[in-house]
């Protein structure tokens, strides 16, 4: 299938982790230009040149998302190289694992800034130019915790669900400007996010991460982890033309893991 995205410029947010860099790598080989952002520069430079080993087009940006003041900036270099933004995805890295009482106001106050001040700022500022232009492509990555929040996860499953409201309110904003807004949750995606959470429930419970990982997967209906590619391939279709009936969504790529409806 066509996607339609040959010659679109995409934005993608954190590209240079697990899922970021596979979703613009495989934006980029239906045919977008994509913009890498990620804080991690040497992560940045790989996913950049696996891309462009593969003929894509890519320009990286070392970006902390907690620096909201830099976004107009930035936005613009993007704009300067490949056009006005016709796809953003939101992917942003996720705080430390930690129960949801006790946690610090600063904890809190800079988890916010970096997980949601800053997507919601940088989709106002390419919104714009996408409702001009009648088209464009909002989809923000979140946790499967926003719909069946996770144990030790508090401050993520609280400011995660905050993007879940922004977003369905936004897709109706918008809807009439052909631009689209949807939220992809992902399940037990096998990165290093998953392998580092493992590793944390294995030693808080005094188990093996061997023991952790059969459980956890045991409770997947689909017996095993996902891989990032099977993301990237649901984030691409919500980035496409063939999406353009979609919006306001929040669809799951956890192989059926979560058992509510």
């Amino acid at each position: 299938m066509d996607l339609g995205l040959k010659g679109r410029t995409a934005l993608v947010l954190g590209a240079g982790g697990g899922l970021g860099s596979v979703i613009a790598a495989t934006l980029a080989a239906e045919g977008a230009n994509v913009a890498l952002a990620d804080m991690d520069a040497q992560a940045l430079a790989v996913t950049a040149q696996t891309i462009r080993s593969h003929g894509g087009r890519a320009i990286q940006q070392v970006w902390d998302l907690s620096d909201v003041s830099s976004i107009d900036v930035r936005i613009r270099a993007i704009e300067d190289e490949f056009g006005a933004i016709d796809v953003l995805i939101n992917n942003t890295g996720g705080p430390p694992p930690t129960p949801a009482a006790g946690q610090s106001a600063e904890l809190w106050a800079k988890s916010f800034q970096a997980m949601v001040l800053s997507v919601i700022q940088i989709s106002d500022r390419v919104l714009p130019s996408m409702r001009e232009r009648r088209w464009g492509r909002i989809v923000t990555s979140t946790s499967s915790g926003v719909l069946s929040p996770i144990p030790n996860l508090g401050i993520s499953n609280a400011l995660r669900l905050t993007l879940v409201g922004w977003s369905k309110t936004l897709a109706r904003e918008i809807a009439p400007d052909g631009v689209t807004a949807n939220i992809v949750v992902p399940g037990r995606i096998a990165t290093a996010r998953i392998a580092f959470l493992d590793q944390a429930k294995a030693k808080r419970e005094g188990r093996t991460v061997a023991e952790v990982s059969a459980e956890s997967t045991g409770s997947i209906p689909m017996r095993r982890y996902g891989t990032p590619q099977e993301y990237a391939n649901a984030v691409a279709f919500l980035a496409s033309d063939a999406a353009s009936y979609i919006t306001g969504s929040v669809v799951r790529v956890d192989g059926g893991l979560i058992a509510s409806i």
